[in-house]
C-alpha cells in the first residue's frame, strides 16, 4: 500500500501570496488595545476630553471647588443662617449693640468680629447680622449672574448662527446691530437704562419684594451682553455652513431650523460655553458695581454689591474695614475662581492644545 503524497498545507487567507484570491477580511474585526496591554482604547467626545484637561489641573479643580462652595452657600442660605440664629433683616440698634459715644452707630467690640453669637459679626448702623445677609446676598448676586449670561448666550448663540447661516441681508442687518450694541459706552447705558426700566416695571407683578432690581438687572444686563459672542458664533458658522454634514442635511431636506439647531449648534457650543463662563464672573462684577452706585440691588435687600455702599456710605471702612473686607473678599474670590476656571476650559476645549 503506498502512502499518499503529503500536502503542503494552505496558508492562512490574506497571508502573503495567497493564490486563491484576495484576502478576506475576518467578520469581527479586533479591537485595539495599546500595546503590552488588552484594555480596549475608546474614543472620546470633546467635552469627555475636555473634562479629563480639566482633572488634570489643580488650579481648575480649585477654582471648581470654590465656585460649588458659592454655589451651596447661597442655596443653602435659609438652612445656614437658621443654624446660625439670624436672618439677614433684623436691625440692631440698642446701646449694648451700638457704640452711642466714641464712634456712633458702630458695634461694640464684642459683636463687631466674627463671634459664636453672630459668625460674622454686626454691620454698623443699623446692626444686622453680616452672615445672614452674605449668605442671601450671595444667591441675589449669583441669581442675577447667571439669568443674564442664560439671556445672553441664548440671544448670541441664535442671533449669531442666524446671521452666519443665511447670510445676505439677514446677515448685515444683524450684523449693524452688533455693532450698534457694541459702540454704546456698555456701563453709561445701564446705569441710564437701570431706573427707567424700574420705574416700567413699578406696579407690575414684578413690584413684590426683592424681584423688581433683580429682573431689571438680569434684563438689562442679559440684553446688552449678547453682541460680543453673537459675532464670535457668526464666524465660527460661516465656516460651518460650508461643511459636508450641512449640506448632507440639505441634501435630505432638512429644514433651515432644523439645520442650525441640530447641526450648527451643537458644533459651537464650545465657544459658546466658553463665552458663559468668562461672562457669570463679569455679571456679577456688574451687579456689584450697580448696586454700589445705587441703580441696582437698594437696601434693605442684600447684596454684596449693596453691602459694600453701606460700607463705603458711612465711611465705615475708615473706622474698622473689616465691614468692607467681608464683602469685598467674597466678591474677589468669587470673580476669580470663574475667571480660573474660564481660562481652564477655553484651553481644555481648544482643538490645538497638546495637553491631555
Amino acid at each position: 500500500m503506498t502512502d499518499s503524497p503529503v500536502l503542503p498545507s494552505r496558508p492562512p487567507s490574506g497571508a502573503d501570496g495567497d493564490a486563491d484570491g484576495p484576502a478576506t477580511a475576518p467578520a469581527t474585526p479586533p479591537a485595539a488595545s495599546p500595546a503590552g496591554g488588552g484594555a480596549t482604547v475608546t474614543a472620546r467626545s470633546l467635552l469627555g476630553t475636555a473634562w479629563l484637561r480639566i482633572r488634570r489641573s489643580r488650579i481648575a479643580l480649585a477654582a471648581l471647588a470654590v465656585i460649588v462652595l458659592m454655589v451651596l452657600f447661597a442655596v443653602l442660605a435659609p438652612l445656614l443662617t437658621g443654624i446660625e440664629g439670624q436672618d439677614a433683616y433684623t436691625t440692631r440698634t440698642s446701646p449694648d449693640v451700638l457704640d452711642d459715644y466714641g464712634t456712633p452707630g458702630l458695634p461694640l467690640s464684642y459683636y463687631r468680629y466674627p463671634s459664636g453669637e453672630h459668625w460674622l459679626g454686626l454691620e454698623p448702623g443699623l446692626g444686622r447680622d453680616i452672615f445672614a445677609r452674605m449668605a442671601h446676598g450671595a444667591r441675589i448676586s449669583l441669581v442675577i449672574a447667571l439669568l443674564s449670561t442664560a439671556v445672553s448666550v441664548v440671544l448670541g448663540t441664535v442671533l449669531g448662527a442666524a446671521a452666519g447661516y443665511f447670510g445676505g441681508k439677514v446677515d448685515m442687518v444683524i450684523s449693524r446691530i452688533m455693532d450698534l450694541f457694541l459702540a454704546f459706552p456698555h456701563l453709561l447705558l445701564v446705569l441710564s437704562l437701570t431706573p427707567i426700566l424700574q420705574s416700567r416695571l413699578g406696579g407690575t407683578a414684578l413690584d413684590e419684594g426683592s424681584l423688581l432690581p433683580i429682573a431689571s438687572l438680569v434684563i438689562i444686563l442679559g440684553f446688552f451682553g449678547w453682541a460680543y459672542l453673537a459675532r464670535v458664533v457668526r464666524g465660527q458658522v460661516l465656516s460651518l455652513r460650508e461643511q459636508e454634514f450641512v449640506e448632507a442635511a440639505r441634501s435630505y431636506g432638512a429644514s433651515h431650523r432644523s439645520i442650525i439647531l441640530r447641526q450648527i449648534v451643537p458644533n459651537v457650543m464650545g465657544v459658546v460655553l466658553v463665552y458663559a463662563t468668562m461672562m457669570i464672573p463679569t455679571n456679577i462684577t456688574a451687579e456689584a458695581a450697580l448696586s454700589f452706585l445705587g441703580v441696582g440691588v437698594k437696601d434693605p435687600t442684600p447684596s454684596w454689591g449693596q453691602m459694600l455702599n453701606a460700607a463705603q456710605a458711612g465711611n465705615w471702612y475708615l473706622t474698622d474695614p473689616w465691614f468692607l473686607a467681608v464683602p469685598a473678599g467674597a466678591l474677589v474670590i468669587t470673580v476669580l475662581a470663574f475667571n480660573l476656571l474660564g481660562d481652564a476650559v477655553r484651553d481644555a476645549l481648544d482643538p490645538k492644545s497638546s495637553r491631555g
